[in-house]
């Protein structure tokens, strides 16, 4: 009897240390403050502004993406890399995202208007290809879609795509030039460039005097080398004028450039300086007349003559015979001379009155009159 007496205390006792043990159901019997054993943090947390503010400039910026995709062999397309180095008869197709796409491409295929290049628009993406492939075909093919507003349009600067070609063409180091002798301009308020470009990439190229002869050094600070444009002058200065050319050398070979002369121009850029000059200001009925317009310009830069003059409206026979060259005005300084000349024969009445001469280049245009009279 007494054993299981004790053995009843035991199990009791046991029951009721299990119960004591167990921990109160969640949600039913929540924690008193103070009987939490964590203290409760006092830290502020902070919020990430800066992360959210990044985010929200990002996305309102305009997002620029490449459009332009180069199509490979077998029917695939990739995207081509900032500079490209092709073998010289590879047939080039690039072809550019969206309806109304732009292209530019090295000048010298449209300067000859090349029909191995071809450029179509489709419904939803632009094509270049060029076939037959040369050297002289390196340079910078870039596409770039447009934003309309009826017939006016504008460069979509969020959607473009450009790659730089090299040509690699056997026994070509230089992109061929169209001719032997070139003329490079150096202007005081612009860059000039000596259009020496490679068609290998890991070729040295240096620049050189023909006269005295010594290799000219690109320093970085007053001439530095570009493989896309050449060498260029950053501050042109006139003892850099004279006759030079580029050197160079890859995989043991070496190859000598076409020659540049390199002209100072003392004339700032800017509208024509036109004047004017008849060869009389009184002339008798029967006699011959000359009006002279004359403008000093830039080496580089064209310009074009308009005539207005009194025996216009009554078309009197006139002759006009435009003439530019080249001049040196000491100190090594080189001017172009335009000249355009008005001649009327078998003056009359009808003629007399003002001559007015308007020239224009790409930076405006100046206007100048003289009278002629009759006596």
């Amino acid at each position: 009897m007494k054993v299981w007496l004790l053995l009843g205390l035991l199990l009791v006792h046991e029951a009721l240390e299990d119960v004591t043990g167990q921990h109160p159901p969640k949600n039913k019997h929540p924690k008193e403050p103070g009987e939490n054993r964590i203290k409760p943090a006092n830290k502020k947390v902070k919020p990430k502004i800066p992360k959210i503010k990044d985010r929200d400039s990002a996305d309102s910026a305009p997002k620029t993406q490449s459009i332009m995709m180069q199509m490979m062999d077998k029917g695939r397309f990739q995207k081509p890399a900032a500079t490209l180095s092709l073998m010289a008869g590879q047939t080039l197709e690039l072809r550019c995202k969206g309806n109304k796409i732009r292209w530019s491409y090295p000048a010298y295929l449209d300067t000859f208007k090349d029909t191995r290049l071809s450029v179509k628009q489709h419904e939803r993406y632009g094509q270049l290809t060029l076939v037959n492939s040369t050297a002289a075909d390196t340079g910078e093919f870039s596409c770039w879609g447009q934003l309309c507003n009826g017939y006016i349009c504008r460069r979509d600067e969020a959607k473009t795509g450009s790659t730089y070609i090299i040509f690699t063409e056997k026994g070509e180091l230089f992109v061929p030039s169209p001719s032997y002798f070139d003329v490079v301009y150096l202007n005081p308020d612009r860059q000039a460039v000596v259009p020496c470009r490679v068609t290998v990439l890991s070729a040295k190229v240096t620049l050189h005097r023909e006269f005295p002869a010594k290799e000219i050094q690109a320093n970085g600070t007053d001439i530095v080398y570009d493989m896309k444009r050449g060498f260029v002058y950053l501050q042109p200065q006139s003892d850099h004028q004279g006759v030079v050319y580029c050197k160079a050398e890859a995989g043991g070979k070496s190859q000598i450039s076409v020659k540049y002369q390199l002209l100072y121009a003392e004339v700032p850029s800017g509208p024509p300086s036109t004047t004017i000059s008849a060869s009389a200001n009184k002339v008798k009925g029967g006699d011959d007349i000359s009006v002279l317009c004359t403008v000093l310009g830039e080496p580089d830069v064209e310009v074009e003559f308009r005539w207005i003059y009194p025996g216009q409206k009554d078309e009197r026979p006139v002759t006009i015979q435009d003439t530019w060259r080249l001049i040196h005005r000491g100190l090594g300084h080189t001017t172009r001379i335009s000249q355009s000349v008005l001649i009327v024969k078998d003056f009359d009445m009808a003629d007399a009155g003002y001559y007015i001469c308007t020239a224009q280049n790409l930076r405006g245009q100046t206007s100048v009159a003289t009278t002629v009279q009759f006596s």
